[in-house]
């Protein structure tokens, strides 16, 4: 039986069908990656060729990155110091805390050369307490002519006379023992708590609590002990020692005539932080009334509060931010300059070499891309450099036993630092791409011509 062969209108169609399957079977999974790789591991050479070959230009650049880096985060980092220090310092007199002292009223009012000058009294607390947008409010009695003495020595400290919601407003943390409770208080007991620095005077290296104490011959038992408060050589909060409010009235009442029910000053915070001026102004309602003056007389009240402070602070500490970080960025920006005129003269010196490359194949892509890693690179490793060295620098600061005065170690600030890298690897990588981008697009031919 005999074959017939298929006619060639028949066979052609095959053919063809065979072949086109052929070459549009794509490439398994495996050799597309591995190509991949093989592409990227060859631009990464390319980069690391192309930055050896230009070796002092590049640490030139890299070096200038560094230090603007370096330099940024290092002035931020003082500046956020000398923030959290005041802010700490702030904090640590009490929250929200607002004062108020006895004044000068006029006699006359509206007359600016009469005066007299009046005292504040208890009753003045106890209607202050109760004034709209005030939350709490403490009478405070302060004599600075006690004698304090235990059975291993005797130092001179301010005995404070106060109420147990001072404890509320004021930094006060217990070390040992407990604070001055409402028993206290209302039975004027003979009780006393004291500051650390006069506790490390009156009880050198002995136990203070149920330990006896005595104050201008009256006898009191110690019943806590605060923790140091404040920095340095500030002994004055803790050269205190505190006593119930009655106790302090009745054995050490301010000296003087005619001055039995009066207190020192007076300690008050507002209902909220942003209530503070109408709290304020409630207040001097209530004091003007008692002491027959005009409330809209500002002469007549002596006070100060810690959140105007702290908003004062904020203000001078915003200021110092801004010079300090456009100190940094003026820096910075010198660095991204490098690396802005790194990146262009690199581009321009290796037009022919774009050329060469598309001439044996190189696509447009792989062009772009190998620069855009250059830029990278180049302010990535130098930008971690900058941040290593502040890091280093700022870490040697805080393991030194004294600080300035008035100033925490700085620290590294996150954004600062993300902020500076970020902005010059956008300098770099679009100072790169841009002339890269006009190279690329040229004919290999037109790109060889450009060799000098």
């Amino acid at each position: 039986m005999s074959v017939q062969p298929l006619a060639p209108e028949v066979l052609a169609p095959a053919v063809v069908h065979t072949f086109a399957a052929r070459r549009f079977v794509p490439p398994r999974p495996r050799f597309r990656i591995q190509r991949q790789l093989e592409v990227g591991a060859d631009v990464i050479r390319q980069v690391a060729r192309s930055l050896w070959a230009h070796k002092m230009r590049s640490v030139l650049t890299m070096f200038g990155i560094a230090w603007g880096v370096a330099s940024l985060l290092l002035l931020v980092g003082m500046g956020e110091g000398f923030r959290s220090r005041n802010q700490r310092e702030l904090d640590e007199l009490g929250r929200d805390l607002m004062f108020l002292y006895p004044a000068r009223a006029p006699a006359v009012q509206g007359s600016l050369r009469s005066g007299r000058m009046y005292l504040l009294t208890y009753q003045d607390y106890l209607d202050a307490s109760h004034a709209p947008y005030v939350r709490i409010a403490v009478p405070v009695l302060v004599r600075d002519d006690a004698r304090a003495v235990s059975e291993f020595a005797s130092a001179n400290g301010q005995i404070t006379g106060v109420e147990p919601q001072y404890g509320e407003l004021r930094y006060l943390p217990i070390e040992q023992g407990r604070w001055l409770n409402w028993s206290d208080e209302q039975q004027k007991r003979n009780v006393i708590v004291l500051g650390d620095e006069l506790k490390k005077h009156l009880f050198p290296g002995q136990p203070p609590i149920d330990a006896r104490v005595i104050l201008n011959d009256v006898p009191f038992t110690v019943i806590g002990t605060l923790k140091r408060v404040g920095h340095g050589d500030n002994n004055a909060t803790n050269m205190r020692a505190y006593i119930p409010f009655r106790t302090m009235s009745t054995f050490f009442a301010m000296p003087g005539e005619n001055r039995r029910g009066c207190i020192s000053f007076l300690n008050y915070s507002p209902r909220t932080r942003d209530e503070y001026k109408l709290a304020e102004l409630e207040v001097h309602k209530v004091i003007a009334h008692n002491h027959s003056f005009d409330y809209r007389d500002k002469d007549a009240f002596d006070g100060w509060d810690t959140i105007q402070q702290s908003k004062m602070i904020g203000k001078v500490l915003d200021l110092m931010d801004a010079f300090l970080g456009s100190v940094g960025l003026v820096t910075l920006a010198l660095g991204a300059i490098g690396v802005i005129n790194i990146m262009l003269v690199s581009v321009g010196e290796r037009t022919p070499e774009i050329g060469l490359r598309k001439a044996v194949g190189a696509t447009r892509r792989s062009i772009l891309v190998q620069f855009f890693l250059e830029g990278l690179t180049i302010t990535g490793f130098s930008g971690g450099i900058g941040v290593a060295a502040a890091a280093g620098l700022i870490a040697v600061l805080q393991s030194m036993p004294a600080n300035a005065e008035g100033f925490d170690p700085p620290c590294i600030v996150l954004s600062s630092a993300l902020i500076a890298i970020g902005s010059l690897a956008l300098a770099g990588i679009a100072a790169g791409l841009y002339p890269a981008y006009k190279a690329a697009n040229l004919q290999p031919v037109e790109a060889l011509r450009r060799e000098q």
